[in-house]
């Protein structure tokens, strides 16, 4: 009797705290899915809005608002915001109850990440009334929520590519064999967008317009078989000062992106080079299995495939592989041994 009151405030999440994007999951739904953003008020330092909301305010703020994006490179870059955009994110589920609300959250990381920047995630969550908080790595989610049996011995490469980090890893054992974490993804690719129509169509474009270019015709090949429309996209013209629009192609972006798209190729190279020749066997039978925002960029699964010669799978949900997995860890705190607490760091 006393267990079914006690479940009544009891509140569990699965929080996959992203660069570009925060999902949460409570009992098995995902309801929270918004953007990793806060605007501020300058003068009074009172969080104005989180999420969507802010996004929409993005880089079109006068001097008494700011907008803030708390993570850089898949890590808190700024505590303070971290929190109010936790805590925003937490209440748009509706009001919690204080009287005894035990809340319980198990949040994704990336794999390279440091002793202080772990601390750093379990001190936001703790300000936030955590009573208990698990950390799991990024990739490990990501194996999970695409359905893979990490516990049993049998090597699987995963490859997620976020908003600030790609993380690539074999997993085997409920363990993490070998990885590589490279501050290359989803933010670089807006980064590369935006020099490109700055040096090749004298244009200046916002990180929103880069975005948008991304997701209409954002491409990892100069050669596609189904290929997108060309695009419109407005700026100001560098030498008038003036607005104006220009279309773009898939293949320009395609050279824009080209560069980063070459790290991002090597690191998995190098992943498969450190990986136990019996785990690389098992590799050559499975694959490689991308997941993320990135793995919606068209074309990026073959041109890894033409480079390692391996067949690669895109997860059916890529956007929400690491938080389905990240739920699934929250089921199942007392089994999976690869959960980080407070005290094993």
């Amino acid at each position: 009797m006393f267990n079914k009151f006690f479940n009544l405030f009891k509140h569990e999440l699965a929080i996959d705290l992203g660069t570009a994007n925060t999902l949460i999951i409570q009992d098995d739904q995902v309801v929270i899915d918004e953007p990793s953003i806060v605007a501020v008020n300058r003068r009074t330092g009172e969080t104005i809005a989180v999420g969507k909301k802010a996004m929409q305010m993005h880089e079109k703020t006068h001097e008494n608002i700011k907008t803030i994006r708390p993570l850089k490179d898949g890590v808190i870059a700024d505590f303070q915001a971290a929190e109010s955009m936790i805590e925003g994110m937490i209440n748009m589920m509706g009001p919690r109850r204080k009287f005894m609300n035990h809340m319980k959250m198990v949040i994704c990381i990336p794999s390279g990440i440091t002793e202080v920047e772990k601390r750093a995630v379990f001190d936001s969550a703790e300000h936030v009334d955590a009573k208990e908080t698990y950390l799991i790595h990024e990739p490990m989610a990501a194996a999970l929520g695409i359905g893979l049996d990490v516990e049993e011995p049998i090597g699987n490469m995963v490859i997620d590519i976020g908003g600030g980090t790609t993380e690539i890893a074999v997993i085997a054992l409920s363990g993490i064999v070998c990885d590589q974490s490279i501050r290359i993804a989803g933010d670089e690719f807006t980064t590369d967008i935006i020099n490109y129509m700055k040096r090749q169509h004298n244009i200046l474009i916002g990180e929103r317009t880069a975005e948008k270019i991304k997701i209409n015709v954002g491409s990892a090949l100069q050669e596609l078989e189904v290929p997108p429309e060309n695009y419109p996209v407005n700026g100001r013209d560098l030498m008038t000062g003036i607005p104006k629009q220009i279309t773009v192609s898939f293949s320009e972006i395609a050279h824009a992106l080209d560069k980063s798209i070459s790290k991002i190729e090597d690191a998995v190279l190098k992943a498969l080079e450190n990986t136990p020749p019996e785990l690389a066997a098992d590799i050559y039978q499975t694959g490689l299995y991308l997941t993320g925002g990135g793995a919606l960029l068209r074309g990026l699964d073959k041109r890894i495939s033409q480079k390692t010669r391996l067949p690669v799978h895109v997860a059916d949900d890529p956007l929400r592989a690491v938080v389905r997995g990240t739920g699934l860890a929250l089921k199942n705190t007392d089994k999976y041994t690869f959960l980080i607490d407070r005290k094993s760091i």
